[in-house]
Formats: structure tokens, C-alpha cells, sequence
């Protein structure tokens, strides 16, 4: 069903479609079946994830970056949309029927909106980095500089003093408008980007359409996402290399659904 009429500017806004559970469904599918298809290189490629976040909890053992080694983790997700794009070339170039091997990962660098994608980048770097500035600025407010050590002592006085309740509830809430800025203009700008010849206002003007117009829905696939980093992030981040690529696969899947 579309949602507003086609503009007819060169720089066109997308038509956007209305969303349901059984799309979510239909994309969860054929990501996993990508996945199925090319998963050995996949997990390679994307095992940077998990393990760039193991070598930053382990950098900050006993060191003041003790506090942000969970906005560490948790902040991945904001980024995770750049991280994919390889993903979503190869899931375009099997829709296509073209060839499929791991080295297309770098015909990103020949998409006609490579500026666009490099700018989409450069978008969520800043608010990752917004929300590690964020996520210290509340540890030092809810528990004070006193609060830091090894990790054994962060983590006692988190959950076991009020200040610590604090940093849980308010990082909680901040954490939670960070994803949903980076959901809203992130899920499906670049997809689009590397499927059409577009701007970056308009990549993100058409992803925050696409939210807009399927809260429900989008709210949804954000728990989807959320849920699945979550349980990839339990072995020891590991689990991360399998999940990352279904939900990449799938979210190129949701774009095609979404946009006209």
C-alpha cells in the first residue's frame, strides 16, 4: 500500500509501503536462507564484531574504561547498519541471480551512492560516540568517580548500591532514544543507498518515513534486533558471527518490502 505519491524531483523520496508481523517473518527467512547459502565467509567476515568487543572489555580490565565496557558492547548495534552493508550486496547480487562470491563484499566501493553510504557512516560513528560520552557522563553522575576499579568492584557497587539503580534505570532510557534515532535513520538508508543512485537526506528521509508509517511493526524489529545481539553476545560475543549476518541478510529482505 503506498503511503504518498511519488515525487517526480531527481532526487525522488521513495514511495514506502505499510508493514506487517508476516513481512518481519518473510525477511527473517530469507536472511537466514542467505545465510545458509554462503555462511563459512560470512562468519569470517563478520567475527571482527564479537571480537573488537572482546579486545575492548579486555583493555579496559582494571582501567578507568571499566564503566563503558557494557556501552561498548550494547553501542556495536549502532553501527551494526554499517557493518552489514557488505551483507546487503551480496543478498541484492543473489536476489539478482549474479554471482555470489565473498569478494563482492567490495562492490560497495562501486556503488553510485558510495558518498551517501560513506556519509550514513560517519553519522553513526558520531552518535556512537555520543553515547559512550553519554553513558560516562551518567556512571560519574548516578555513582560518582569512587565507583571505579576492576571490574569486580564496578559491578558490586552498580548492583549493589542506589547510585548504581540509577546508572541501570537512566542508561536504560538514553540508551534506549539512541537506538531508536539509529533504528529510525539507519535501517534502511543504506540498503537504498547501495540499491539506488540517492542523497543522504533522502536515504534518511526515507528510512524515518518507512519507521513513521509502521511503528508497530518497527518497534517490533527492533526488539527482533535487540534480542538477537543480546543472545549472540552471551558465548562470549561469539554468537555474534552467526547472528549478525542473518540479521544483515534479513534487514536487505525488509527493505524491499518496505520501499516501492
Amino acid at each position: 500500500m503506498s503511503l504518498a505519491p511519488t515525487l517526480t524531483t531527481a532526487d525522488a523520496v521513495p514511495e514506502v509501503r505499510h508493514l506487517t508481523t508476516a513481512d518481519l517473518t518473510a525477511a527473517l527467512r530469507k536472511g537466514l536462507d542467505d545465510f545458509k547459502l554462503m555462511p563459512t565467509y560470512l562468519v569470517l567476515l563478520t567475527l571482527i564484531y564479537p571480537v573488537v568487543g572482546l579486545i575492548a572489555a579486555r583493555a579496559a580490565q582494571g582501567t578507568d574504561v571499566v564503566p563503558l565496557i557494557f556501552p561498548l558492547v550494547s553501542g556495536f548495534a549502532l553501527v551494526g547498519p554499517l557493518a552489514a552493508v557488505g551483507l546487503y550486496e551480496l543478498s541484492r547480487r543473489r536476489e539478482a541471480g549474479l554471482d555470489t562470491r565473498w569478494t563482492h563484499v567490495f562492490d560497495v566501493l562501486k556503488a553510485k551512492s558510495l558518498g551517501t553510504i560513506a556519509g550514513l557512516g560517519v553519522i553513526l560513528a558520531i552518535l556512537f560516540a555520543a553515547w559512550l560520552a553519554s553513558a560516562l557522563a551518567i556512571q560519574r553522575w548516578a555513582m560518582g568517580p569512587g565507583s571505579m576499579g576492576d571490574i569486580d568492584t564496578f559491578l558490586a557497587n552498580v548492583f549493589g548500591t542506589a547510585g548504581g539503580i540509577r546508572l541501570i534505570v537512566v542508561g536504560n532510557l538514553v540508551g534506549f532514544v539512541f537506538a531508536a534515532v539509529t533504528l529510525a535513520i539507519a535501517s534502511f538508508s543504506f540498503p537504498l543507498a547501495l540499491d539506488r543512485d540517492v542523497s543522504l537526506p533522502t536515504a534518511v528521509m526515507t528510512s524515518v518515513r518507512v519507521t513513521v508509517a509502521n511503528p508497530v511493526t518497527m518497534a517490533l524489529w527492533g526488539l527482533i534486533v535487540v534480542g538477537g545481539l543480546i543472545l549472540g553476545a552471551l558465548p562470549a560475543l561469539v554468537g555474534l558471527a552467526i547472528v549478525m549476518p542473518i540479521l544483515g541478510h534479513a534487514t536487505w529482505h525488509l527493505y524491499r518490502r518496505a520501499v516501492v
